[in-house]
């Protein structure tokens, strides 16, 4: 929803936050003539407003973070550690009222929601560690007198543009690294939750982080484009949807950018007739209807093997038994999804399920929820029947859907999941090593979870998601943006000496 130009006035005098743009270590009101309403997803009450930037104050956040990189590149490794140290510390102190504003503008449960910032903080703790991750490499001797080593530097101002579902764990993979590299940074949080990025941000300022190294500007398309076609901004990372992290792929790699597009997914989980049941169900259920399925690392697919396929009545009872509330009511289970528009998507896609012959198991329309009768509710939903030519398995539904397929045997598993063209993760669930050792080989997904739905792995290990659901060589933290973030500079060295015999001129391109 869009409203005037003299919407910050309003907003106080109705006690409405309002989304500050960082420009140059100040938090300030935008000129934006648009802007957009911040509704909580449980209540559809308005509790705050956003600014689509304009073209002037997204180049101003640039030009402050283009001139304060001239200095902060060259602060020590020492300095940028302990701000890290500090910016950590207060995240964790802040944790449970970071936590209440993400619930109330994105949705998800209060748990979930701390889930959210403490895989971030994770992130945060590993950019801690930035003094041996930043080494370079040193031979000595490659050739008489010569020595070769490398450097890693920063690049300059690097960009992240954040989508709705983790609204503090991916700005926490992004800014952190990239500064604590030596880089300074644009921020672009999702339109639709940006109050509890925003609260990270000002701990970010707290912690110490000088003026014009991490500045935010909110907006949509036209702010995104301004981004990817800047001059001075060197390095782009997004997460998000397919469609705009293509866009953005594209329109960045362009303009000379380096860019990483983390997108979207379709993610299985096969499950072997030796599998733990119990664990299995729990751990299905819990990966695909978990934050209401809004995870680009949902279990939204489960292929059942062989007699396995004898549990999907206990699939679906393990899914009726669970809660459906809003995101602040205790023993909560599924939250509402962001938005309307985000329910009308995904009952559309229900029901073209339902027309296309699949079994709908278990039905999530229509939940009612006492005091949230304005909610954007959808209960746990289970088709089954599915095949590979429908669209509730060809497209990314983003809800609390999870579509059913079954195999003969763990080599039809595995065809089924390479055929698909998406590749962030996969789960195999089996008390059999030799079969696990099998699958892991086989399978062409990037992130692959024995016995765990989710497999996104801890910080010193890389985001390896894969093939259509990632564009982009190096993942979003871990070893490999270190590597993003960095240009590699490599030196090769003679010195000389009073002692040293003149040999006369070589014309050619060896060293001796």
């Amino acid at each position: 929803m869009n409203i005037a130009a003299e919407h910050p006035a309003q907003a106080a005098q109705q006690g409405l936050r309002t989304a500050k743009l960082l420009i140059d270590g100040e938090f300030v009101e935008s000129k934006s003539a648009e802007w957009r309403d911040i509704v909580n997803p449980a209540t559809q009450e308005v509790i705050g407003r956003v600014p689509f930037a304009t073209v002037d104050e997204v180049n101003a956040a640039v030009a402050a973070a283009h001139k304060a990189f001239q200095t902060w590149r060259t602060t020590p490794l020492g300095v940028r550690m302990r701000l890290m140290l500090k910016f950590q510390d207060l995240v964790r102190q802040n944790m449970k009222r970071v936590a209440a504003t993400l619930t109330a503008e994105q949705g998800k449960t209060l748990p979930d929601a701390e889930g959210d910032i403490f895989r971030g903080l994770e992130v945060v703790e590993h950019a801690c560690s930035i003094s041996t991750l930043q080494q370079g490499e040193f031979a000595e001797n490659v050739a008489g007198g010569v020595d070769t080593y490398t450097l890693r530097q920063p690049i300059g101002v690097c960009a992240g543009i954040t989508p709705f579902n983790f609204p503090a764990m991916i700005p926490l993979w992004m800014f952190p690294m990239a500064i604590v590299c030596g880089n300074t940074f644009v921020l672009k949080p999702s339109e639709q939750d940006p109050l509890s990025t925003m609260e990270l941000v000002e701990l970010a300022v707290q912690a110490g982080i000088p003026p014009g190294v991490l500045n935010v500007v909110h907006g949509g398309k036209q702010v995104v484009d301004a981004i990817c076609t800047h001059p001075d901004i060197k390095a782009i990372s997004f997460v998000g949807s397919t469609a705009v992290g293509t866009h953005v792929y594209n329109l960045g790699s362009q303009h000379g950018k380096r860019v990483q597009s983390m997108m979207g997914a379709k993610n299985h989980a096969v499950v072997l007739p030796d599998a733990n049941k119990e664990q299995t169900l729990n751990a299905l259920a819990g990966a695909g209807f978990g934050a209401a399925g809004q995870r680009c690392m949902a279990t939204s697919v489960v292929v059942l093997v062989g007699a396995s396929k004898d549990w999907l009545p206990d699939l679906v009872e393990r899914a009726r038994g669970l809660t459906v509330n809003g995101g602040t009511e205790p023993n909560t289970d599924v939250g509402p999804v962001v938005s309307r528009s985000a329910k009308e998507r995904i009952l559309g896609l229900i029901e073209k399920g339902v027309d296309e012959g699949a079994t709908l198991s278990l039905d999530g329309r229509g939940v009612a929820v006492a005091g949230y009768e304005k909610g954007n509710f959808i209960g746990p939903t289970i088709f089954s029947g599915v095949t590979t030519d429908m669209s509730i398995y060809q497209t990314e539904i983003f809800g609390p859907v999870i579509c059913v397929l079954e195999a003969a045997t763990l080599d039809d598993a595995i065809a089924l999941v390479n055929r698909n063209p998406m590749g962030n993760g996969v789960g195999l669930f089996t008390q059999s090593g030799a079969a696990a050792r099998k699958f892991q080989s086989e399978i062409d997904i990037g992130q692959v979870g024995i016995n765990i739905p989710i497999p996104v792995p801890v910080p010193s290990f890389s985001f390896t998601g894969s093939r259509g659901s990632k564009l982009g060589d190096l993942g979003p933290y871990g070893k490999q943006v270190v590597q993003f973030y960095t240009q590699t500079k490599t030196v090769t060295a003679r010195w000389f000496d009073d002692a040293t015999v003149n040999d006369g001129v070589n014309t050619t391109i060896s060293l001796r």
